[in-house]
């Protein structure tokens, strides 16, 4: 059993609206371990040069916000934009994200461990720290050499996103409309045949409904939807999943973890730029002229004060949650936030890591057992990682 912490989540961000959770909830969000499938937290430290235990320069994660809200196992993403596929760069730029997070772990290693398995991640909570789990978002830095896969695996990656917002040399991308594969690529397959192998986690998350497909029928160990909602709340919207697949998840074995940001749980928030886009066009060709990206984004400011943003709520994440439930199982559920990659866009009440206490709130609400509970708190994920390792073959190829 992780260290309690007796700390008010709420008072860490006193500007933000909360629900207030009852004393049970506080107390099983510190008694369960929380692994969140997916935080850009090593983004904004290699950006924006954000601290993770001072709090300077953090969007919605830092230690002390994350001890308040019983957070034990952030996967920390280690993002690779879809255009160093061309430029090139790829692997260098995962090396450099993967070094920050060694070097917070070095600068703090009262608060912070890299975690390389789910018995490292129940010891560093056991001992009153955070772990970090490493997912790779984007496997353009596999650059085409399968020997990149035990790098990556040597320095801790334990996931791998296949594809970012392009398709790349691996999988067609779910937001790209040149789909060049039609699913994976051959080479795709053999990154999926490897990473078994070596007791890497398949993210399905970003690619196209026909690439996940693909992985699941060769795939001989459970995958993993790090940061994906639910395609039913979002008609049209790939990105997240069909039913369909969500019960084919299940039956693998894997498990969903639920995207916080609006856009991923409502029809609404998803559509919210559409009606903006086309107003913008309009006055650029009312003008003759096309918008500066600093005018895009004071007219983008100005329309949301006259549009304001639809947030979704706590309730369209449990929603998320139920069908989820109801397609692939209880056993088949999980949390992946994309806290600090989707923006000024999370939902009421859920608004950075001091609030898992909110949703475990709304858990006891929606009639959730405290074993329910704790699977979709990181139970699930856990139990996907170990199953993982157990399908590993001794010889990585």
């Amino acid at each position: 059993m992780k260290t309690l912490i007796v700390v008010s989540a709420f008072a860490l961000a006193p500007s933000l609206v909360f629900a207030q959770p009852s004393e049970r909830a506080v107390d099983l969000a510190q008694q369960f371990i929380i692994v969140d499938g997916h935080i850009d937290a090593p983004t904004t430290i290699a950006n924006d040069g954000a601290d993770m235990v001072t709090g300077k320069n953090t969007v919605d994660i830092d230690y002390a916000r994350a001890k308040a809200g019983g957070l034990d196992a952030p996967f920390m993403s280690i993002y690779v934009a879809a255009d160093y596929e061309g430029k090139g760069g790829a692997k260098a730029r995962a090396d450099i994200l993967i070094g920050l997070m060694e070097g917070v772990a070095a600068q703090y290693p009262d608060k912070f461990e890299i975690a390389l398995s789910p018995k490292d991640v129940r010891r560093i909570a056991s001992e009153g720290k955070i772990a970090m789990p490493l997912g790779m978002e984007n496997g353009s830095p596999i650059e085409g050499d399968l020997d990149n896969l035990k790098h990556f695996y040597d320095r801790g990656v334990r996931y791998i996103t296949l594809a970012h917002s392009k398709s790349n040399h691996i999988s067609d991308s779910s937001y790209d409309d040149n789909e060049r594969w039609d699913g994976l690529s051959p080479f795709g397959f053999e990154v999926v045949r490897v990473m078994n192998n070596l007791g890497v986690m398949v993210d399905i998350s970003h690619v196209t409904d026909a690439a996940i497909e693909d992985v699941l029928n060769i795939a001989r160990a459970p995958v993993i939807a790090s940061h994906s909602s639910l395609r039913h709340f979002t008609p049209g919207f790939h990105r997240n999943l069909p039913d369909e697949l969500i019960t084919k998840i299940g039956e693998n074995g894997g498990v969903v973890m639920i995207n916080f940001g609006s856009s991923f749980l409502t029809g609404e928030a998803n559509k919210y730029s559409e009606p903006r886009d086309a107003a913008r066009k309009a006055q650029e060709a009312a003008t003759g002229k096309i918008m500066t990206s600093a005018e895009r984004s004071a007219f983008n400011s100005e329309w949301r004060e006259t549009h304001p943003y639809p947030y979704a709520g706590l309730n369209d994440v449990l929603d998320h949650i139920d069908r989820t439930v109801e397609l692939a199982g209880i056993d088949h559920v999980g949390i992946g936030s994309d806290y600090d990659g989707v923006g000024d866009s999370l939902p009421e009440s859920l608004k950075d890591v001091s609030t898992y206490p909110v949703l475990v709130q709304g858990l006891i609400d929606r009639g959730y057992d405290d074993a329910a509970i704790e699977k979709i708190l990181g139970g699930n994920a856990l139990r996907v990682w170990e199953e993982v390792e157990k399908a590993r073959k001794g010889r990585w190829f």
